[in-house]
């Protein structure tokens, strides 16, 4: 792994976000950390968002570093940190890669996980606070609110774990907890997300799902847990692929008030049961008729009806540092995003071994929609397998909507070089490959029978390969102009250094 020069510092030391926080503030330019009194109430994120959430967020808006607020009014013994994996290269120096690396890094994760440990001995860090039962959550953490709209306070960094009632096989996940009261939180699952699936198994046996919700640790484990089927099907443990990055397994603690077991590491864990046969509207606090922002960059409607958590306890670590996505922008789209490219180049790679050389889940589509995939076409017959290649991602990841094909020679992570490629190798009428009839991500927008009466229902969708690779027998026409290798330090060594600063979109 690499190590950061300055003091020696390796992510194999990370070991949960206090450790990584530590890795930040000795790398430059990758953390602001403020004294200055934030309201988590729509200022923090507003704070925020020209910092570091990056797109889809409303401009301006930068991929940034991550932000510390230390003086959270109304929490006096609680910080916030927002956008710690919403930079493709902060995340790379906190898991030991290179910005190329990280879904190959993955992707061998995925296929030799290291199971999860129980942790033995001493009471678990994210037990050095307990509050149990009768409580008030909103008194206990500063929930943040993104927009003056939002349905309420949300917890958007809360990995879900619980256990299937019927094979006591587990599972973790990431969803949208908003705060209704003070011991009860909805929760929206995207349709077919495996801890629902325990869900609906424990309320047709009339009983509630015990399960916790772990906040703030190693940023491998969140990024383990954003893995979906087929490549982690269900009864797959995504705790191994983070137990795989770092070489040893996620210590897990007995939680203290419900049969469950929560992340050892954790700042902070809420623990409760899904209550069998209870519903609520989302908004019943506010009546805006919203959510919150969605990963699509648009304000999300308010469900009618959702599960409800009744908190059983809260447990903390001292002064303990509340994770926040801000957005959902750049962040959301690397959580989400780099596991895609993974199982795309490991699905790719089982059917056609070579033909693609990386993938990038462009920040556009917010880690789901939209795929930059780079091809290599070395023999006659390899033409036409850039668009098996597409194919293959469409069943690698079904919520991806848009797959554009691009060359070796295409930086796959600088967009000017794909609409690039896009103006110069590409024919709409001959190059554009339609699939209509999909299913893909119900939180697109354009997925509605109002927009497209074609649809059959919702949640419809028309999936599109833009192929802008070269035709194989016209390579030599699409050759790009060759410069010389130059000694571009020879010429640089007696200016004065470049200051730090994050990509703008």
């Amino acid at each position: 792994m690499q190590k950061n020069k300055q003091k020696g510092i390796s992510p194999a030391g990370i070991t949960d976000l206090r450790s990584a926080i530590r890795l930040l503030e000795r790398t430059p330019g990758q953390i602001i950390v403020t004294d200055e009194p934030v309201d988590p109430n729509a200022e923090l994120a507003g704070v925020y968002k020209p910092i570091g959430a990056g797109t889809p967020v409303i401009p301006p808006t930068r991929s940034g570093p991550a932000m510390l607020f230390r003086n959270i009014k109304g929490y006096k013994d609680v910080q916030v940190i927002a956008g710690v994996l919403a930079n493709r290269e902060r995340t790379a120096i906190l898991l030991g890669s290179t910005s190329e690396g990280l879904p190959r890094l993955l992707m061998k994760a995925l296929k030799s996980p290291v199971p999860p440990t129980k942790r033995s001995g001493s009471t678990a860090p994210c037990q050095e606070v307990i509050h149990k039962a009768p409580l008030d959550i909103r008194k206990i953490l500063p929930a943040p609110t993104n927009t003056e709209l939002d349905a309420g306070p949300y917890f958007t960094m809360g990995l879900l774990r619980a256990e299937d009632p019927e094979t006591g096989e587990s599972d973790v996940t990431i969803h949208r907890l908003c705060v209704q009261g003070p011991d009860t939180i909805t929760i929206w699952f995207t349709p077919g997300r495996h801890i629902d699936a325990f869900r609906i198994k424990a309320e047709k046996k009339g009983e509630s799902l015990p399960l916790s919700v772990s906040m703030g640790f190693d940023p491998a484990i969140y990024l383990a847990a954003c893995f979906e089927p087929p490549a982690t099907p269900l009864g797959y443990d995504e705790l191994g692929i983070a137990g795989a990055i770092r070489g040893r397994g996620v210590e897990l603690a007995e939680c203290v008030s419900v049969n469950a077991r929560a992340i050892a590491t954790a700042e902070i864990v809420l623990e409760g049961e899904l209550l069998p046969d209870e519903r609520m509207r989302e908004d019943i606090n506010t009546n805006t008729g919203y959510c919150m922002p969605e990963f699509t960059g648009y304000m999300g409607k308010a469900n009618p009806s959702l599960p409800i958590m009744k908190v059983r306890a809260v447990t903390h670590r001292k002064k303990p540092i509340l994770q926040t996505i801000v957005g959902p922008g750049e962040e959301h789209g690397n959580l989400a995003g780099i596991p895609m490219e993974a199982s795309i180049l490991g699905l790719v790679h089982d059917c056609m071994p070579g033909k693609v050389t990386n993938v990038y889940a462009h920040p556009a589509g917010g880690g789901k929609l939209l795929a930059i995939i780079q091809c290599r076409k070395e023999v006659p017959s390899d033409e036409g397998r850039q668009r098996q290649a597409a194919l293959v991602a469409f069943t690698a990841f079904p919520e991806l909507k848009h797959a554009i094909l691009v060359d070796e020679d295409v930086n796959i992570y600088d967009s000017s070089d794909i609409l690039w490629a896009m103006t110069t190798r590409y024919q709409g009428d001959i190059d554009t490959v339609f699939i209509p009839g999909v299913r893909c991500h119900p939180l697109d927008p354009t997925q509605a029978r109002e927009y497209n009466p074609a649809f059959r229902g919702d949640s419809i969708s028309c999936k599109t390969i833009f192929d802008c690779t070269v035709p194989y027998a016209m390579k030599d026409r699409f050759k790009r102009s060759p410069f010389k290798d130059a000694d571009v330090e020879r010429f640089l060594k007696d200016q004065p250094p470049a200051r730090s600063k994050a990509r703008t979109r």
